[in-house]
C-alpha cells in the first residue's frame, strides 16, 4: 500500500467490546484505515451488580505520553474522541489538537455510561464545552449530552433537539449532530445536523431488539473514518448513519443486560 489513511481515538476501554476504543478501532478497521488510539479511561461493568459501571481514568501525564507516541508517526488524517474522564485529559487533548494543527476532528461528548443518567464529572462536561467544541469539525453529542451543552437540559422533540444544536454551534463547533436514536416517542429513530445554515434530519424504522450498545462511539469513529477517506462532512455523516444502522441491525445478546452492535454488518452487508 502506498497511501496509509491513519485515524486516531482518545478514548476510554470497553472490554465488553461494544464501545469505547474498542468500537472505534474496529470502525477504522471497516472504514480501511489505520486505527492509533490513546487510551484515557478503564471501565468496567458489574453483572453482578446490575451491570453497574465504574470508571477509572488513566492519569493526564500517561496520556500525553501516548498522544506523543502517536504524533512522533506524523499527522493523522482524523481522529475522534469519546470518554475522557478528567479535566486534565480534556486538556492534554486539547493541547495534543492544537500542537498538531490537526484537522477532521469529531467530539464525541461522552457524558454518561450507558443505562447512567448523571454526567461522570460535570467539570469534564464544562472542560469539553469549552476547551472542545471549538476545535470540532463535528460533535456528536446525544439528547442527554445535547441538554447539557446547550443548556436546554431534556429534549423531547425535533425542535428541541434543532435549537440545542444551533446553540451549541455557537459554541464553536463547526458541525452538529443530535443524536435522538431510540430515545424520541414514535417508531422513529431521529438525528439532527446542523451545519451553521442548514438541518437535515435524518429518520429510520427503530430496530428491537435494540442491540445499541456502542452505537454512539461507532458513529462518531465512522464519521472520523469518512473524513479521512476524503468524504465532506455532509457525505461522512450520511454515511455513518448507514454504517451504524447496519451494526444496530446484525447486533446481539452479550449477555442479559446488553446487546453491542457489530462493527462488521455494513461490509457484510447483512
Amino acid at each position: 500500500m502506498t497511501n496509509i489513511i491513519k485515524t486516531l481515538t482518545i478514548a476510554g476501554s470497553d472490554s465488553s467490546g461494544g464501545a469505547g476504543i474498542q468500537a472505534d478501532l474496529k470502525t477504522f478497521e471497516e472504514y480501511g484505515t489505520y486505527g492509533l488510539s490513546a487510551l484515557t479511561t478503564i471501565v468496567t461493568m458489574d453483572p453482578d451488580n446490575g451491570w453497574h459501571h465504574n470508571v477509572y481514568p488513566i492519569d493526564a501525564a500517561i496520556v500525553a505520553e501516548q498522544l506523543k507516541t502517536v504524533f512522533a508517526g506524523g499527522p493523522v488524517d482524523a481522529m475522534k474522541t469519546g470518554m475522557l474522564g478528567s479535566v486534565e485529559i480534556v486538556r492534554v487533548t486539547e493541547q495534543a489538537i492544537k500542537d498538531n494543527r490537526q484537522s477532521n476532528v469529531v467530539i464525541d461528548p461522552v457524558m454518561v455510561c450507558k443505562g447512567e443518567d448523571e454526567v461522570l464529572n460535570p467539570e469534564s462536561a464544562h472542560a469539553i464545552r469549552d476547551l472542545l467544541l471549538p476545535l470540532a469539525t463535528v460533535v456528536t453529542p446525544n439528547l442527554f449530552e445535547a441538554g447539557v451543552l446547550s443548556g436546554l437540559g431534556k429534549l423531547s422533540t425535533i425542535e428541541d433537539m434543532k435549537e440545542a444544536a444551533r446553540l451549541i454551534h455557537e459554541l464553536g463547533a463547526s458541525n452538529v449532530v443530535v443524536k435522538g436514536g431510540k430515545s424520541l416517542d414514535g417508531d422513529q429513530a431521529i438525528d439532527v445536523f446542523y451545519n451553521g445554515s442548514e438541518y437535515t434530519v435524518f429518520t429510520a424504522d427503530k430496530i428491537e431488539p435494540a442491540t445499541n450498545h456502542g452505537a454512539g462511539c461507532t458513529f462518531a469513529a465512522a464519521i472520523a473514518g469518512g473524513l479521512a477517506n476524503g468524504l465532506t462532512v455532509d457525505e461522512a455523516v450520511a454515511k455513518a448513519k448507514d454504517f451504524v444502522l447496519a451494526a444496530i441491525r446484525n447486533g446481539f445478546a452479550f449477555n442479559e443486560y446488553v446487546g453491542p452492535v457489530f462493527h462488521g454488518g455494513y461490509r457484510l452487508g447483512q
